[in-house]
C-alpha cells in the first residue's frame, strides 16, 4: 500500500497529491496546493463551457453549473473564490425557484408530470432530493454558503419521508427511500451543520443505508442493483457501495458493524496498483451534450487502477481505521 501511496502522491494532477495528503495520510492543508488546483488544466477544462456563448444549462450533464461545482468541492478547490459566485447564483435561483415551493397532490404518475412544483402522492413529496442536497454540500465546502442555503436545508428537511431518506418515484406504490436521491441530502445536510440538520442526517438518512449494509436488500439479504458493487468516478447523482462509503465516513458512522460487509467487498476490489472504475456515466467530450463531461477521470477496466477511485477507496479505508 506505501507504493500505492507514494505513486500517488507523484501523481501530475494537484488535485490527487492533496486528496492523498489531506484525506489519506490526514496532513493539514498544504500551502500553495489548493492554489496549484484552482489554476490546474483539469479546472480549467471543467469551466470552460460555463463561459461560452452557448453555455450549458445549470443542471446540463455533465457540464453544467451543478455538476462543476460539485466537482470542483470534491477535487479540493480552494474555498471562498469570488469568481465562483455567478456559478452559485445560477444553481441556488435553479433550486430555490418557486416550484419546489409548490405541491400537488396527485394519485398517479402521468398525473405528476402534467403540474408544474412538487408532486405529492400518499402524503410523500417526490422531488429530485439529491439536487438540494448536492448543492448544499458542494456550497457548503466551497466556501461559498450564505443565508439562502437555509432554505435548501429547509426543503430537504421537509420533504424527508417516513424512513428517514428521499425518493422521486412517481410510482404511488413506492413506499421506501431511494439511495440515489437520498446519499446527496445527508452528506448535505451534514455538511451544513445545524442540530436538526445533523440529525437528520446521522439518525435518520444513514439508516436507510445501514439498514441494508450499504447494498442488500433488508429481507432477502440480495444485492439491491448489481451496479452497486461496481466502482465509478465521478458518481454525479449515482450510487455504488465506494459512495456510500464516503458518505458513513463523512458522519463518522464507518464502525458500525453494518459497514463491514462493504468494506470487506472494497478491500476485495483491489488491484495491482490501487482500484479500479469498473464502469463510467460519462463521455468524454469538450462538446455539449447529453453526458459529456470536459474531463476524462482517468478511464475504467477492471484492472487497471483509477487514481481517483483509488484515493477515495484509500481515504475509507483510513477512516475505519
Amino acid at each position: 500500500m506505501d507504493a500505492v501511496v507514494e505513486a500517488l502522491l507523484a501523481h501530475p494532477e494537484p488535485a490527487v497529491r492533496w486528496q492523498v495528503r489531506t484525506r489519506v495520510l490526514g496532513e493539514p492543508d498544504p500551502p500553495g496546493l489548493r492554489a496549484e488546483i484552482r489554476d490546474s488544466a483539469l479546472v480549467r477544462r471543467l469551466l470552460a463551457p460555463l463561459g461560452r456563448p452557448d453555455a450549458p444549462g445549470v443542471y446540463a450533464k455533465w457540464q453544467g453549473a451543478h455538476w462543476v461545482l460539485g466537482a470542483l468541492a470534491d477535487l479540493g478547490y480552494p474555498p471562498g473564490d469570488e469568481a465562483l459566485h455567478p456559478l452559485r447564483e445560477q444553481v441556488l435561483a435553479a433550486w430555490l425557484h418557486d416550484d419546489f415551493y409548490r405541491e400537488v397532490a396527485v394519485t398517479s404518475k402521468a398525473a405528476s408530470y402534467r403540474h408544474a412544483g412538487v408532486p405529492v402522492m400518499r402524503g410523500r413529496a417526490r422531488p429530485h432530493a439529491s439536487q438540494q442536497g448536492y448543492a448544499l454540500w458542494y456550497l457548503v465546502t466551497l466556501g461559498l454558503a450564505d443565508e439562502r442555503c437555509e432554505r435548501l436545508a429547509e426543503r430537504l428537511l421537509h420533504w424527508r419521508w417516513p424512513d428517514g431518506g428521499w425518493n422521486c418515484d412517481r410510482n404511488p406504490e413506492a413506499g421506501t427511500s431511494s439511495f440515489f436521491e437520498t446519499l446527496l441530502p445527508m452528506r448535505g445536510l451534514w455538511a451544513f451543520g445545524s442540530p436538526e440538520a445533523r440529525a437528520a442526517a446521522r439518525e435518520a438518512a444513514a439508516e436507510v443505508f445501514l439498514r441494508r449494509r450499504l447494498a442488500f436488500r433488508a429481507g432477502t439479504g440480495q444485492v439491491i442493483r448489481p451496479e452497486f458493487l461496481k466502482l465509478h468516478h465521478p458518481l454525479y447523482w449515482h450510487y455504488d457501495i465506494l459512495g456510500g462509503l464516503r458518505g458513513m465516513a463523512e458522519l463518522g458512522l464507518l464502525g458500525d458493524p453494518r459497514c463491514a460487509d462493504a468494506l470487506d467487498l472494497l478491500e476485495s476490489m483491489r488491484v495491482d496498483g490501487g482500484w479500479p472504475a469498473h464502469a463510467r456515466f460519462y463521455r468524454t467530450s469538450t462538446e455539449i451534450g447529453l453526458h459529456h463531461d470536459s474531463v476524462d477521470w482517468g478511464g475504467t477496466g477492471i484492472r487497471r487502477p483509477n487514481p481517483w477511485v483509488t484515493t477515495a477507496a484509500l481515504a475509507v479505508l483510513r477512516a475505519r481505521t
